[in-house]
């Protein structure tokens, strides 16, 4: 496949004339640079936002003002049933039920109800398995659900890092240290990509090893969802939960989401918080003692939906639904594998991608490793009108993001980047 890529203008336009997603684009608003569009490769941090976001939102404006405190039952989009909008529609992003997921919450206020639930140390049952270096919020969750109970993190929080050497962590390495755990584990808390190098962990051989020892896997997967197919139903993963800022557009601070396996939404046993929009939907209204709840993921709610925050995830998933992340996942691979071929074009930066380059192991993000120079160039892709990220103390993360990224625009940020000297 890349023996075929061209470092040329004419080719990045070819592809983008024959690739079936490029009408999507259309559908965002970019920020602007001296006129023009900017060449965006932040959406592993903060998608677009959708251009029907302004006319959904009005339309809530409109009927909170028609209708008051009616619209909870006579908006176009009624508040009350308004996290219905979303199971279907998540549901085929995450590869779930649609009673397995629901948009509730953020995403760090769900890990930490959801461990509330799967993490229950008891006896010598008591270890958690992540990834060294994971995002720094999940670090804190795992930290402090330990303390809750007395451990000492530094007993009972087993991080698994890259071999010396080496910027990626090999499953082989989770696999043993989950075995060398054994009874002694009750959680594996991964996140699904790794928010530094980009690495997709292989989650349905990472649960399965989990659940060989007794314990629970469940999964960040906040640079994950929207961006990899996932099938958490079939894998048998315990719970997940993710934000939709990122790939999946929903604006800054936006809605998150959870899943649970049918087996535990199902399971009164199973311990959650409750809260009034996690009742049993039947009764909510009775206003009576006694916590009873949903049989579905929607029991992990907390309150009643937040409609204004949710309308940008509205507007996105219906973009989601008819693009398909099966088409968009192809893209992605094809349009990511231009990205890098591109980038290796260039030798005289000191660079080296410390993302996978086996498409299985990764999603759309490069991150860019630097020796030297690493800030200078990216202030200087800032002032040529590129959006990167920079993740200290070297790294220039970019997602050629499918659903508004064209081989275009990967050829100009290629350009812009060979000319720095």
């Amino acid at each position: 496949m890349q023996a075929s890529f061209e470092a040329t203008l004419e080719y990045a336009q070819e592809q983008d004339n024959i690739d079936i997603l490029f009408p999507f684009r259309e559908r965002f608003r970019f920020p602007q640079h001296e006129g023009r569009d900017v060449s965006y490769f932040c959406g592993n941090s903060l998608g677009l936002q959708p251009k029907s976001v302004a006319y959904l939102m009005q339309q809530e404006l409109e009927d909170w003002a028609r209708f008051g405190v009616e619209g909870h039952f006579e908006a176009r989009n009624p508040w009350f049933s308004y996290h219905h909008l979303f199971g279907e529609r998540l549901a085929k992003i995450v590869g779930a039920h649609k009673d397995e997921v629901v948009a509730t919450n953020t995403l760090t206020v769900n890990l930490h109800l959801l461990m509330m639930s799967f993490y229950r140390p008891e006896g010598k049952r008591y270890k958690i398995i992540m990834e060294a270096g994971a995002f720094p919020s999940d670090q804190y969750a795992v930290e402090t659900q330990v303390r809750m109970y007395g451990y000492d993190p530094e007993d009972a929080i087993i991080e698994i890092k890259p071999r010396d050497g080496h910027y990626i962590i090999e499953e082989e390495d989770i696999l043993n240290a989950i075995e060398a755990a054994g009874d002694s584990l009750a959680l594996v808390m991964f996140g699904g990509v790794n928010y530094y190098t980009g690495q997709f962990f292989d989650l349905k051989i990472i649960t399965a090893a989990a659940h060989r020892v007794g314990a629970y896997a469940g999964y960040d997967l906040a640079h994950a969802v929207g961006n990899i197919p996932l099938q958490l139903h079939d894998w048998n993963v315990d719970f997940a939960c993710w934000c939709s800022y990122k790939y999946l557009n929903s604006g800054p601070g936006a809605v998150g989401g959870i899943y649970v396996h049918e087996h535990h939404c199902s399971n009164p046993k199973i311990f959650r918080l409750g809260g009034w929009w996690g009742n049993e939907e039947k009764t909510r209204f009775k206003m009576e003692k006694g916590f009873v709840p949903q049989n579905n993921a929607g029991s992990w709610q907390m309150s009643n939906a937040p409609v204004f925050n949710m309308v940008a995830h509205n507007a996105s998933l219906d973009i989601f639904d008819k693009a398909g992340m099966q088409a968009l996942r192809e893209k992605s691979e094809h349009l990511t594998a231009y990205m890098e071929w591109l980038l290796k074009q260039i030798t005289h930066l000191p660079f080296e991608i410390i993302t996978p380059s086996q498409s299985h192991r990764r999603g759309c993000q490069l991150s860019l490793l630097f020796s030297d120079r690493g800030r200078e160039v990216f202030d200087k892709l800032t002032e040529n009108g590129v959006v990167a990220d920079w993740r200290e103390p070297n790294v220039i993360r970019i997602a050629p993001v499918p659903l508004y990224n064209t081989y275009e625009d990967c050829y100009r940020f290629y350009e812009i980047l060979n000319s720095i000297k």
